[in-house]
């Protein structure tokens, strides 16, 4: 990057900005799994824009979609009005992802981000049963706005709100603590008269807890928390944002637990290829929305809803759910093969194509070491969890087995040598 346009991001932009700090780069083209700086240096992107291009960068199939769309001067921004290319979208994804998996859900379209989309499935989840209160996760990461992150734990992130965050119980999540069986926790929350705490409208979890650590929940406990919200009349909300889209190998990550949530939100790759776009869905029954009860200006940005449709094309089409499970297989081998040989107390988990290697067990900054170290080799990866101690392995799921070791390898090699360091 020059000097004087690296002053012009110091002088002028916020400093709130994060990921340039972290990827000192200044960024010009992407492709695929690969994105290149201005000086045409390639990177593996193994941070998948936070999980919103599970397609890959500019994918081809996609992008000649909303180039034709736009060329043909396609409507672009609507509101809420009826387009051609929002029923061509909402009749895909009921013909072809909710129907065949008997999922009988409304669809609604509360804005461009997944904290929109969490605000609304909140919102609507008072409405329905009366009660302001909430059950979230510890781990757990919502969103931003103020709703989002009452539900969010992240000391950090919840500091810079400047006002009370409330309306929300956190009950310890299920890898937490050996000997605490948190479905019974919860119902003693609501069986005892004198917990202190109010029963909840909903439930709000992610099936894989990701900015926390990446801990994929047991399928029974899911199974449970589920049968748990059915009992007590409470509402289950599933955050699909991050962990949805294929992602976790099923297109929905509660899928593999057998379970249907009340309401789920998406956002992130359901945009196709990086466009802002934002779903929630809800059981008909809880369709209690008066018109124009909560709407937004732009929950009608069209260019994503093109888009939306040809990423959920393409996934059908070159059967990427199978992909991500075979793929996640050869991250699983590999790391267990790899990490035992470094170290035996490099712990990891995970499931499809999103895994984490956890130093928990090491010095605090040592995955953000490990991080740095790869991104000097070309590869660009995230951290998660507790203090950071997570690398967060996140590839588009487009990747092919070559890239895919060629980034794995690069991991193990910072891993060796940042660890050697210490």
């Amino acid at each position: 990057m020059l000097i004087k346009e690296k002053d012009v991001f110091e002088t002028y932009e916020s400093e709130v900005r994060s990921y340039c700090r972290k990827f000192p780069a200044e960024w010009e083209k992407a492709k695929g799994v690969y994105i290149y700086d201005t000086n045409g240096k390639e990177y593996l992107d193994f941070f998948c824009g936070a999980g919103a291009l599970n397609y890959g960068h500019n994918n081809p199939y996609i992008k000649e979609k909303v180039i034709s769309y736009l060329q043909n001067d396609g409507i672009t921004h609507a509101m809420d009005m009826f387009t051609k290319a929002k029923c061509e979208f909402i009749t895909y994804m009921e013909e072809n992802i909710l129907k065949v998996r008997g999922l009988d859900y409304k669809i609604m379209f509360p804005g461009p981000t997944g904290t929109n989309s969490v605000e609304a499935a909140l919102k609507l989840a008072r409405k329905v049963k009366g009660r302001s209160n909430v059950f979230a996760l510890m781990g757990c990461f919502h969103g931003m706005s103020l709703g989002t992150l009452a539900l969010t734990t992240e000391k950090m992130a919840r500091g810079g709100a400047g006002v009370s965050l409330e309306n929300v119980t956190h009950i310890p999540a299920p890898y937490m603590f050996d000997n605490l069986d948190t479905i019974e926790f919860m119902q003693k929350l609501l069986d005892d008269d004198h917990s202190g705490v109010e029963k909840p409208a909903a439930l709000v979890l992610e099936t894989v807890q990701a900015e926390g650590g990446i801990y994929p929940l047991d399928t029974d406990w899911l199974k449970r928390a589920r049968d748990f919200c059915s009992k007590n009349d409470i509402l289950l909300i599933c955050d699909e944002i991050q962990v949805g889209c294929a992602r976790t190998g099923s297109f929905f990550s509660f899928e593999r637990a057998g379970i249907k949530p009340d309401i789920f939100c998406m956002s992130k790759s359901i945009g196709g290829m990086g466009f802002p776009f934002a779903l929630t869905f809800i059981k008909p029954e809880y369709d209690v929305w008066k018109p124009g009860e909560h709407n937004g200006t732009f929950r009608g940005f069209q260019p994503a809803m093109v888009a939306a449709k040809a990423g959920l094309e393409f996934m059908l089409k070159n059967q990427l759910e199978k992909e991500v499970e075979k793929k996640g297989k050869i991250i699983n081998d590999f790391l267990k093969k790899e990490l035992n040989i470094i170290s035996k107390r490099i712990d990891y988990r995970g499931v499809g194509l999103i895994w984490g290697i956890d130093f928990n067990n090491f010095p605090d900054g040592t995955a953000l070491k490990c991080s740095k170290e790869c991104f000097d080799n070309g590869l660009i990866i995230e951290l998660a969890g507790r203090k950071d101690c997570v690398l967060k392995l996140m590839p588009p799921l487009t990747i092919n087995s070559d890239e895919l070791f060629k980034g794995l390898n690069i991991i193990i090699n910072s891993i060796k040598k940042i660890l050697k360091e210490l």
